[in-house]
């Protein structure tokens, strides 16, 4: 039997195999927001395509906490009620419906990628940023206004309010967004955070924030679900002081005793110097490994898992509990099924379906 396709049970939730829709964003909220018929298509499509859990994109935790005006966000009963039809179908397909709660930081107010990317200032839609300390690398960006205690408190007030309306709108996992040079990962690393009070300069004083918004949702996501958070293991930054993967290291520990069930370990994306030596098959999966050795929290793992037999051999030789694929569910909605049949696992294809099978 493949592992792939073992069930998971993490604390009362059970996915039917070890496979996760990754949150890709899809920049298609056109009303402040809201859930749309794209999402109910986009994500309910790979839950009747086999996966066992299927994440939202980065979902914003407040207006200003989006990348893009186009950003999917959960800040008011509004957005719990676009979501719900959206949850009520990924599980009524078989899979877990899970979100991941968000917030760009100083990566904010920019156009879609398919519409440029650039940088949105007041007058053309954007909005004023937060941020750490400094400004964004980028040239076009707003500038980013340095956080105080007080935007401290509100992000995370807003990171628990917006999980406890992930509840009412269904969902089952909830994961913190702490990587890719977002808000949170803004704090952990010495190249985007030069506070110097107590969520700046130390390791322990810039985990701060990433383990105080953890252990606030956690607190409020029930005790019979489970949390997930996703870090940059490393900033691939190697000439600057930085985020490491040693730092990942030391943290992961701390995330579990905070509550996380799953670190879900990606890399990069705080800087535009940042330096990737490769990519293929697996490219980050050795950071996943490591990280796995020293914590109980469970592990996912993402980055270049395109394979049936790839993703199989990363469960059965336990480099990790979850594969996280992103990419490859975009080219094929239907994934996990084509990977059931080609690892000799009876694949489920809905009724509509089967007579195409």
């Amino acid at each position: 039997m493949s592992h792939l396709f073992a069930p998971l049970t993490l604390r009362e939730t059970t996915a039917r195999n070890r496979i996760m829709v990754s949150p890709m964003c899809q920049y298609s909220s056109e009303e402040d927001g809201l859930a749309t018929d794209w999402h109910m298509v986009h994500l309910g499509s790979r839950a009747t395509g086999g996966a066992g859990i299927v994440m939202t994109e980065a979902t914003a935790v407040s207006p200003e906490g989006r990348i893009s005006p186009n950003d999917l966000g959960l800040w008011s009963d509004a957005h719990a009620d676009a979501l719900a039809p959206v949850t009520q179908f990924i599980r009524s397909q078989g899979a877990v419906p899970a979100i991941q709660l968000a917030h760009a930081g100083r990566k904010g107010s920019h156009a879609p990628p398919f519409e440029g990317g650039q940088g949105l200032q007041p007058d053309d839609g954007g909005w004023e940023t937060l941020a750490p300390s400094g400004p964004y690398p980028r040239d076009d960006a707003p500038l980013a206004r340095e956080m105080s205690a007080d935007d401290i408190e509100e992000v995370k007030a807003q990171f628990v309010e917006s999980a406890q309306l992930a509840l009412d709108a269904g969902f089952d996992i909830a994961e913190v967004h702490s990587a890719h040079g977002y808000l949170l990962h803004e704090f952990l690393s010495p190249a985007s955070n030069e506070r110097d009070d107590e969520y700046g300069r130390s390791f322990e004083n810039r985990v701060r924030l990433t383990r105080e918004v953890t252990r606030a949702v956690r607190e409020v996501w029930p005790d019979d679900k489970p949390l997930f958070v996703r870090i940059s293991a490393t900033d691939w930054l190697p000439d600057r002081d930085s985020w490491t993967l040693e730092d990942s290291v030391r943290l992961a520990p701390l995330l579990a005793a905070d509550g996380a069930d799953l670190i879900d370990v990606s890399a990069g994306g705080l800087h535009p110097d940042q330096q990737i030596p490769h990519t293929g098959p697996n490219y980050q999966v050795p950071f996943a490994e490591r990280v796995g050795e020293v914590t109980d929290a469970l592990i996912g793992a993402v980055g270049g898992i395109t394979d049936a037999k790839q993703a199989d051999a990363l469960i059965r030789n336990g480099r990790a509990a979850l594969a996280i694929i992103g990419r490859e569910h975009l080219r094929d909605p239907y994934f996990a099924l084509h990977a059931a049949e080609a690892l000799g696992e009876e694949a489920d294809w809905p009724k509509q379906y089967r007579r195409a099978v």
